[in-house]
């Protein structure tokens, strides 16, 4: 057992972890732990996340939501749900997901079952510190077609191609917004109030992408 601590998330690592005891702790543990788990073929990763790596999962969020709206898109929002394929043997809890391309086929679901359901269009992963196991494997695994990943740092966009995931500069589920146009954004909330973040981002939005 690996355990690591940073200000931002703490990891607990476990290995040899059968798939069976892997779902006998998401039913113990339930929905309302504080920690998010991802699975990968025997290795469990145990992460509980603080205030570093929490403030900007808020920020991607409300970004997101902005842009859905003032695109007058539609979305569905799974959060940090369990996302999981038993014959793959690979499980993850994302910092956030969401049904976006594929709002329709989920909407009125209170169940997802990635065995008969679409896999989120996007995930956002933060991660501070690195994490003990290849997520990049588990999200390829269950077909995340978009993921967005976040170091504290720098932001990068990836899209999932024939099993790889490949860096992009425009994102997919957004496909005329830049990986440097959120990253921009994500760095001044570092140093600006929230709200006043949000409406300048909307402004932005409407003078630069509801446009093209």
């Amino acid at each position: 057992m690996l355990i690591q601590s940073t200000p931002a998330e703490q990891r607990t690592v476990l290995h040899n972890v059968s798939w069976e005891t892997f779902e006998a702790l998401l039913r113990d543990t339930g929905e309302d732990r504080g920690s998010r788990f991802a699975y990968d073929c025997g290795v469990l990763e145990i992460m509980t996340p603080l205030f570093e790596h929490e403030n900007p999962k808020i920020q991607f969020d409300r970004l997101i939501f902005t842009l859905v709206e003032e695109l007058d898109l539609e979305i569905k929002s799974a959060g940090s749900t369990t996302l999981k394929l038993p014959l793959a043997k690979r499980g993850i809890e994302p910092d956030n997901c969401y049904y976006i391309q594929n709002e329709f086929r989920v909407r009125g679901k209170e169940k997802l079952n990635l065995e008969t359901d679409p896999p989120p269009d996007l995930a956002i992963e933060i991660d501070i510190t690195s994490s003990s196991v290849n997520k990049f494997n588990i999200y390829s695994a269950l077909g995340i077609a978009e993921l967005w990943r976040y170091d504290g740092q720098d932001l990068k966009f990836y899209h999932l191609v024939e099993g790889q995931y490949i860096e992009h500069e425009f994102s997919l589920a957004f496909p005329i917004v830049s990986v440097n146009d959120i990253s921009r954004f994500i760095q001044q909330s570092k140093s600006m109030g929230e709200i006043a973040l949000l409406k300048l981002f909307r402004v932005w939005v409407r003078n630069n992408i509801r446009k093209n």
